[in-house]
């Protein structure tokens, strides 16, 4: 009656071995390390492990081996004073490197090679630095102007449909006609591709002219792309710097949240953040002594605006943007193979290939240029708006060789680290308008820690609680609950090791909870149980009933809590997000031990004697 087959057996072992081995990584904690990457983006070498043992072993810091890690090498110490003082004497020593201190987990190499892993640990528990960014929306506004005033020009132009001006005004593009006929022609065709324009027409003596209204719904939806794009831009380039499981989220209207556990030294991160490098592709109008002598009277030539070289040479760039760097999807650096100077390869998305398809087919022997901007904040003004210094620089100016539409190579006499750099920001994409860190805030390893050691201690008071009254209520019954619960507890953490799931201090509070609840399926089947008896059932029969008429209730339970955490995570955000998790993880784990292993366990005890007369509960 009481009997599970072999097969049954030999699963729930298995699911407990797997559990246990997956649970093993976190009890080996973690070490404070210094990671020393070279600035010019090259692998570090023996030669450089050598130096810096050397530096290290002179300041008489105690630490383990120097090792290899990807690009970087990684130096482990015992503590964090060791760590600091480490971090600071190879800035000091160490010249051409970039230095940043780090934890790491020391899983052993065997069980990593498993797939074994720890847990990763938000930024409560492990340390680690916040900002909030703003985003300027009225910059996000107007970069989008501008690409629609240079988008419905050259649709214009395609079309062949002559305009005589074509300005902003407000949130109004007027586009002005020689007749009624280009009018008419220039509406079907801006209603057809620019749908965000309210498109009406104004005409009068001698004026023909198109309006198109920017309205409120599609300026709504601007700032919401811009926040989108830049939440988009700052994951992929957090993913750029290395840091494991980063939380970028937004928060109201404008504003973003990054948080980046275990990221101690806050320069590299911040110069990545908020940076707004990008590129532009334009025509060349002219350059050298044409340029010069245009420069020098003072007029420049319609459609065109100046620009200057790194040599301070001027140059007039045709004011038709052909792709910018949001329609990058790719750029690695590399050597070019004729000049053996550095250059960045770039991939373009399908329109930004479609645009400078058509441009080099027509433009073959003629000239291309590379604008370099970079938007740098330097302070807020009396009306506390920030304000930008803009540096533009042309950094290539070359001849098109021939037809090229998503993949080509950018020249300008870069060192191998400006292309690194340049590769790195373009990967990662542009951001679709500038940010600011409006605030700023680093939680220390130490004081992470200590959230992680209260929180360990919490899980054990609750724990242990749990066992000790289940062990005196149930007495034998109890020691099933109770070893039950322990392999809950394992596996739980092994199910957050393995997805890979961020553990913060509302996880661990979830755990706790957990723990509280994953006894109470035991108790109403044991209380089944008894009830059973109490009516005159025989044992073995009270027990089948109590598992069996118990399990209906158990999984209502815990069916509706399981749809309260899905909601939490659907909705929630940071903090929210990990009380979820963990707790839905517990859920599952808890009816699985409750239900499935506790029914093995008295089925070993208790299901081979047909003759029971009495239980422990």
């Amino acid at each position: 009656m009481n009997r599970y087959p072999l097969w049954k057996y030999l699963l729930i072992l298995a699911v407990i071995s797997v559990g246990a081995l997956y649970a093993l990584p976190n009890i080996y904690g973690q070490s404070p390390v210094v990671q020393i990457t070279a600035k010019d983006d090259t692998a570090v070498t023996e030669t450089t492990l050598d130096r810096i043992e050397a530096i290290i072993t002179n300041a008489k810091l105690e630490h383990d081996k120097v090792v290899i890690d990807g690009d970087s090498a990684v130096v482990k110490f015992s503590d964090l004073d060791a760590q600091r003082q480490a971090q600071d004497l190879l800035k000091e020593k160490l010249s051409g490197f970039d230095t940043a201190m780090n934890l790491k987990p020391n899983v052993p190499e065997w069980l990593g090679n498993l797939g074994g892993r720890a847990m990763n640990l938000g930024l409560d528990l492990r340390g680690g630095v916040h900002f909030l960014l703003e985003v300027d929306m009225k910059d996000a506004t107007a970069n989008k102007k501008k690409q629609i005033r240079s988008d419905v020009t050259a649709s214009l132009i395609k079309q062949k449909i002559p305009k005589k001006k074509i300005i902003w005004a407000d949130n109004v593009l007027t586009v002005g006609f020689r007749n009624q006929d280009d009018l008419d022609k220039a509406i079907d065709l801006i209603e057809e591709e620019f749908t965000e324009l309210t498109v009406n027409d104004a005409v009068g003596p001698d004026q023909f002219e198109l309006k198109g209204l920017l309205s409120e719904q599609s300026l709504n939806q601007i700032k919401e792309n811009a926040l989108e794009q830049n939440l988009t831009t700052l994951r992929s380039r957090v993913n750029e710097i290395g840091v494991a499981e980063p939380i970028i989220q937004r928060q109201g209207l404008e504003r973003i949240v990054v948080q980046l556990p275990g990221v101690q030294d806050t320069t590299a991160a911040k110069n990545i953040l908020d940076a707004t490098a990008t590129l532009e592709y334009r025509a060349t109008h002219s350059y050298d002594a044409g340029a010069a002598q245009t420069y020098q009277t003072g007029r420049t030539p319609p459609g065109t605006t100046l620009y200057f070289e790194a040599n301070g040479q001027p140059i007039y760039l045709k004011n038709r943007v052909i792709a910018t760097g949001n329609q990058l999807i790719g750029a690695q650096s590399t050597i070019d193979q004729q000049t053996g100077q550095h250059a960045v390869n770039v991939q373009l998305n399908s329109m930004g290939a479609a645009r400078m398809l058509d441009f080099t087919k027509n433009n073959v022997g003629n000239f291309m240029a590379v604008v370099f901007k970079e938007r740098i904040p330097v302070g807020k003004n009396e009306a506390g708006e920030m304000q930008y210094r803009v540096n533009e620089e042309v950094i290539s100016n070359a001849s098109i060789n021939g037809v090229f539409s998503s993949r080509f190579q950018t020249t300008g006499g870069f060192t191998q680290k400006e292309a690194a750099e340049l590769a790195l920001l373009l990967r990662a994409g542009a951001l679709a308008a500038p940010v600011q860190i409006v605030e700023e805030r680093t939680i220390g390893p130490s004081l992470g820690q200590e959230n992680i050691d209260r929180g360990v201690m919490s899980v054990q008071i609750g724990l242990a609680l749990v066992l000790v009254f289940m062990l005196i209520y149930y007495r034998m019954f109890g020691v099933i609950a109770n070893v039950a619960l322990t392999i809950n507890v394992i596996l739980m953490v092994a199910c957050l090791s393995l997805f890979g799931a961020t553990l913060t201090l509302p996880g661990i509070a979830g755990i706790v909870l957990t723990v509280g609840m994953a006894v109470d399926a035991n108790v109403l089947i044991f209380e089944r149980i008894k009830e059973e008896l109490r009516d005159g059932n025989t044992v073995q029969g009270s027990i089948k009933a109590g598992y069996d008429k118990a399990f209906s209730t158990i999984a209502d339970a815990n069916v509706t809590t399981l749809i309260a955490a899905v909601v939490l995570f659907a909705f929630g955000t940071g903090p929210i997000k990990g009380f979820a998790v963990t707790l839905s993880i517990g859920i599952m784990t808890s009816m699985f031990t409750a239900i499935v292993v506790s029914r093995a366990m008295v089925n070993l005890i208790y299901g081979r004697k047909k003759r029971l007369q009495s239980i422990a509960i």
